[in-house]
Order: structure tokens, then sequence, then C-alpha cells
């Protein structure tokens, strides 16, 4: 291995850190917000990169039936509830928001000839679509458990992403797909030769930790997230409701694993099961931070990626043993380390 390799597998190695960084943040904030291990991070990450595909090549994407469908299964279940209790109140915002948003994403999917749109328009219609997913999967899935165990939540989380994984199969096909580069350009630094679009996928993460990062620190909301996280109890004493932040938390985390899916589908064909891999890289990353700081999620993403890439040249067909027997000497570690397992509240 010369310099020029070295470097080669560094930046291949930042690039894909830098991916595993925002899936690691997202999984350390809603564990902290709600203790659900979310297992089907990743999922996002591939309707993202699947959903852009589609509007680039001219097609429906199946993300709007499943939009439809979630959310119609929802304002069935409010009003369902609402009929038992007696309560109507809030049914025209859960219809607002459950069909009434789907069927107006559908209709400007249809209208609009979104392959003659700008890359942004395009890029903010695939959010669009993808976003609203999150707090539809905590709705139907988490909230009626939010005072499960951690173990209960867990394998709710794991039956969520097989349930995700085979709808994906079924409205986007077992074909792969990439999407439009955001940039051709390749800039010469000395022996190395930088790919623009991973300039894009390095830079736009650091720009979405930096917001993230002023949202927890500026914003009543972040506030919220940052105090149920901290004491979901004392958070529930002085009036956050914990509902909302656990949908505003998987609001998040659908937002990064889209936009995750978004910033790679340019380098790498995505297909609908991919998402899993790379989310359970990020998962390790979180693992090494403990699943509690945020910059040691970071780090240890960072560190995934690297050892991924240079694991590739060494040894590439046991580059994904490396990578995932990482967790054993941390988990190993963190266990002698701790003296005492604290009861769940």
């Amino acid at each position: 291995m010369n310099l020029q390799i070295t470097m080669l597998l560094a930046q291949d190695g930042i690039t894909n850190g830098a991916i595993y960084a925002l899936l690691a943040l997202a999984l350390v904030l809603v564990f902290a917000v709600t203790r659900v291990i979310f297992i089907p991070q990743g999922e996002y990450v591939a309707l993202g990169a699947l959903t852009l595909a589609s509007l680039q090549a001219g097609r429906m994407p199946g993300t709007v039936w499943l939009l439809l469908g979630a959310g119609a299964l929802i304002t069935a279940i409010e009003v369902t509830i609402a009929a038992r209790s007696g309560r109507r109140r809030g049914l025209a915002s859960v219809a607002g928001w459950n069909l009434a948003y789907p069927a107006a994403a559908a209709l400007a999917v249809t209208v609009l000839d979104v392959r003659s749109l700008p890359l942004t328009a395009q890029i903010g219609l695939a959010l669009i679509l993808v976003v609203p997913l999150g707090p539809m999967v905590y709705r139907l899935a988490f909230q009626p458990l939010a005072h499960a165990s951690v173990l209960v939540l867990l394998i709710v989380a794991v039956a969520v992403h097989f349930a995700l994984v085979g709808l994906a199969l079924l409205i986007f096909g077992a074909e792969g797909s990439r999407t439009q580069p955001f940039t051709d350009a390749r800039f010469d630094l000395g022996i190395v030769s930088v790919n623009g679009q991973a300039l894009w996928v390095v830079g736009a993460s650091i720009a979405l930790i930096v917001l993230l990062y002023l949202f927890f620190e500026r914003t009543i909301y972040g506030k919220a997230l940052r105090a149920t996280a901290m004491h979901r109890t004392g958070a529930r004493l002085m009036g956050i409701p914990t509902v909302l932040a656990g949908k505003l938390s998987f609001l998040l985390v659908a937002l990064i694993g889209a936009l995750s899916g978004i910033l790679v589908a340019p380098l790498t064909t995505i297909y609908y099961d991919t998402g899993f891999l790379i989310g359970l890289k990020g998962f390790v990353g979180a693992i090494v931070g403990g699943l509690a700081s945020y910059p040691a999620a970071a780090a240890g993403a960072l560190l995934v990626g690297l050892l991924e890439s240079f694991s590739s040249f060494w040894a590439s067909a046991f580059k994904e043993v490396i990578v995932f027997t990482l967790i054993i000497p941390v988990l190993l570690w963190r266990s002698l380390a701790t003296r005492r397992l604290d009861e769940e509240e």
C-alpha cells in the first residue's frame, strides 16, 4: 500500500463514515427520547433514494401509496378511538395530516412534470413523500407501547423492519436504482482525485449536524426533546407531551434517513433492502458511542467508515465481518466498565 492508495481509501472511508454518522446520531436521538433501538432506520435510506430515482425516471413513486395507506389506517384508528371515548376534538387535524396531506402530495406528483424540475425541487418532493412516514410509523407501532420495556420495543422494531422491507419490495420491485449526481466535478489534490459528489456528502452531513445542534440548542422543540431525553418523567411533569416528543424524534429520524439515502444514491446502486446494511453500520457507530453521546456516536461512525474502507483493500471478502466484529470488544469493555445496571423507570 502506497500513499496514493491510502489517501483514496481514507477518502472513501470518510465519505461512508459521514453517512454512518448521520444514522448513528438519529439512532442515539430516538433511543434517548423513546427508548426504541430503531433497527428500521436504514429503510428510510432506501425509501428516500428509490423515491427520488422514481421521480427522476418520471414514474409514480410507490411511496405515495405507502403514505396514503398509512394515513388511512391512522385515521381509521383515531376515529374508532374517538367513537369509543366520545371525544371528537382534533379529528379534523388528524384527517388533514393523514388524508389530505398524502392526497395533495399524490396530486402534486401526478400533475407536475417532475423530470423537468430542478434537482433541489425533486429532492424536496422526495422528502415530502418520505419524511411523514416517520411519525406515522411511531403512531402505528410504538405509541401504543410507549411504556413497554426496551426489549419489547426492540422486538417491535425488528417487526417494523421486516414490514418495511417487504413493502419496499412490493412497491419498488427488486431492481436497483441510481439517481443523478449533484455534480460531475472532480478535483485533483496532489496525488488524489476527489469526487465532487463525495464532497457533497461530507459537506451536507456536516451542515445537517450543525443544523441539528442549533435545533437542540436554540429552539423550544429541540429543548423539549433534550428534556425528554434527559428525564422522561420530569419532562411530563413540566408539561412536555411525550407523544409529541416521540413523533418529533421519528420525524427527524425519517428526515435524516431520507437525506442520507439521497446523498448516497448517486454513488452506489440502491435496492429495496440496501438500507438495512447501511443502518446496521450506523448502529455499530452508535454502540461505539454508547447510545448516549452524540459526538462519540459520530466519531464511532467515522471509525466504522474508515475500518470498512481499509478492510475492503486488505480482506475484501471479510470486510463486513471485520466491521461488525468491532462491536464485540466495545460491548465487552462496556460490560466490564459498568458496575451496576439501572432499573428501567
